[in-house]
């Protein structure tokens, strides 16, 4: 399959699986930086080669082919993050930025090897989960939107929903990765801000950080 073919499946997956997104058309487009037109051509297409379920005007829904699709590019893409991560100590942004690329160039031989060299690995450095080799994210998410944690309590990091540069350069500076605890001092309601407190400092972040940022209890 093209380039532009796994992108758009795969974007149809993201946004399908994430509240604050939908996966009509023009969203779609919005997320590739592609035309309206382009994005409803391309579902089209699509439809036609039974990768996706298209009605005008109704959000995309893929077929179990079409997300099995995906799930391994996915799988391909959070691999390669996860091994530019261990090998060149790579940020975050860099690694998706070149797995972005990688991921369609890499036959699911190579991604087994990968993974192997890597000990399976369940997460990516972002918090993400990798797929199997069977298209199964096996593991359960209990995670939670640090916009909806409690003042008082301490949470450990355990996603960063983005890929903005600005965002994961901010995230370095601050401490704020995966698998570091954070302690909510205190919640903003009304502003809708939140202040941490990470490595002895106090942070204070708005909806736009606390909505993709996601923690665990511990």
């Amino acid at each position: 399959m093209s380039v532009a073919i796994e992108n758009f499946v795969k974007a149809i997956y993201k946004n399908d699986n994430n509240d604050s997104n939908d996966t009509k058309p023009g969203n779609i487009a919005k997320k590739l930086g592609i035309s309206n037109a382009a994005a409803t051509d391309m579902a089209k297409k699509l439809a036609s080669k039974n990768l996706l379920q298209y009605e005008k005007y109704q959000a995309l829904q893929l077929t179990d082919e079409g997300t099995k699709m995906a799930l391994n590019v996915i799988r391909k893409h959070r691999l390669w993050e996860a091994l530019l991560f261990k090998l060149f100590d790579m940020s975050l942004h860099e690694i998706h930025r070149e797995s972005e690329l990688l991921e369609h160039a890499t036959s699911n031989f190579l991604a087994d090897r990968i993974s192997e060299y890597l000990g399976n690995p369940k997460f990516d450095p972002h918090g993400d989960p990798i797929p199997n080799a069977n298209g199964e994210i096996t593991t359960i998410d209990t995670s939670m939107a640090l916009s909806n944690t409690q003042e008082g309590k301490t949470y450990v990091i355990s996603r960063l929903m983005s890929d903005d540069k600005e965002f994961f350069d901010f995230c370095a500076l601050n401490g704020l990765k995966y698998g570091n605890p954070i302690l909510v001092s205190k919640q903003f309601s009304k502003n809708k801000m939140t202040q941490i407190t990470i490595n002895n400092n106090n942070i204070v972040l708005n909806e736009d950080f606390t909505n993709i940022i996601y923690v665990n209890e511990i």
